[in-house]
């Protein structure tokens, strides 16, 4: 007697593989109850591509200080290394041209400890840093807490401090701030034609013509001079001493121009300015020079150079043979011209002039 197939086997042999599977199975290549679908990954994992701060579920949001005293009332810490003036519209202006002190090599010899510069009467010392348009006055107080501020050469690291604004000098990473608002600093795009004086007694164009009403009222003095067919950037100011600084080869601020002259030019032409040619009242040489542009019968070239003298880079170009067709001065020290429209005036940042009052020590 053949015997009986047991329960539910006759149908599971004549299923074809791959099959509708019997009620209550799990699918093909289904997971278990519970476990992730394939590929996938559960809660605490990155999304395709980012990385969220922490990784793990719970973890702290992107920005987040987990360092940070969780009490109520406590302070986090600001950005490291906040960047004062940072939010000025012409910070991309403006370039150290020589090697000041860091925050790392610097090593301030005077504290708060040694020296008593408190002043009962004065202004808070954040409070004054912010008007003056350093930073906001919280991202102030941090700049003072990590040591960046001098106040007269004294390294402060504490808050409370007050002081006199009109009789100290303050400064951050190395660089005085100018806190005498009676101070003007502007930077003038001279055009072709323009006499480097403020009044001209034959009549032609000159300085104060573009200046404002308000602005001619002050006494103002142009750093250096652009002779009449010689274009692009003049300072202007009311700061005597800085005025006289810029000026003295003792400092030696260097001048970068863009010099157009008939070309192609030779070879070995840069390298002759750079070892120097000899002129009526000397050798004169620069500090760098490189090719900028080339079009069929005129070359661009880049200067910089540190000699103030008359007619400097007219002369030494002569001298070469190459005399110059057209000539515009481009930067002054840490001051570039940028994109500013030829003929205006512009007021310099307070982080330009810092710039400008460190590169001649003041």
């Amino acid at each position: 007697m053949t015997p009986s197939p047991r329960s539910g086997s006759s149908s599971g042999q004549n299923q074809p593989r791959g099959g509708k599977p019997r009620s209550g199975a799990p699918k093909s290549g289904a997971p278990r109850s519970g476990a992730p679908k394939a590929g996938g990954f559960k809660a605490g994992s990155p999304k395709s591509g980012g990385f969220k701060s922490g990784g793990k579920a719970g973890a702290p949001k992107s920005g987040g200080y987990q360092g940070a005293s969780s009490k109520p009332g406590a302070r986090k810490p600001s950005q490291t290394g906040a960047r004062p003036f940072k939010n000025e519209q012409y910070g991309r202006t403006v370039s150290s041209s020589k090697n000041r002190p860091t925050e790392q090599n610097r090593r301030p010899e005077r504290t708060t400890d040694d020296i008593d510069i408190h002043n009962v009467d004065g202004v808070r010392l954040q409070k004054v840093m912010a008007q003056a348009g350093v930073a906001s006055r919280r991202l102030c107080e941090d700049m003072i807490l990590e040591g960046r501020v001098q106040v007269d050469g004294v390294t402060v690291t504490q808050l409370g401090l007050r002081v006199d604004p009109e009789i100290v000098e303050i400064a951050v990473d190395g660089m005085t701030i100018q806190t005498n608002e009676s101070m003007v600093y502007m930077v003038f795009n001279k055009p072709k034609g323009v006499v480097s004086t403020m009044d001209d007694p034959e009549g032609r164009p000159c300085i104060s013509d573009f200046l404002k009403k308000r602005q001619t009222r002050e006494r103002l003095f142009h750093v250096g001079r652009l002779d009449t067919n010689t274009e692009g950037l003049l300072l202007l100011t009311n700061d005597g001493e800085l005025s006289n600084r810029l000026s003295h080869p003792k400092y030696g601020i260097p001048k970068t121009y863009l010099v157009q002259v008939r070309g192609p030019m030779a070879h070995g032409v840069g390298a002759q300015l750079k070892d120097g040619v000899e002129l009526e009242d000397g050798w004169q040489k620069v500090d760098s020079f490189r090719l900028v542009d080339s079009t069929p019968g005129h070359v661009l070239a880049e200067v910089v150079l540190h000699s103030g003298k008359n007619r400097i880079v007219r002369r030494m170009f002569d001298a070469v043979g190459y005399p110059v067709e057209r000539l515009v001065r481009v930067k002054f020290g840490p001051i570039a011209l940028g994109d500013q429209r030829q003929g205006s005036v512009r007021v310099l940042g307070r982080h330009e002039v810092g710039y400008l009052l460190a590169d001649v020590g003041m």
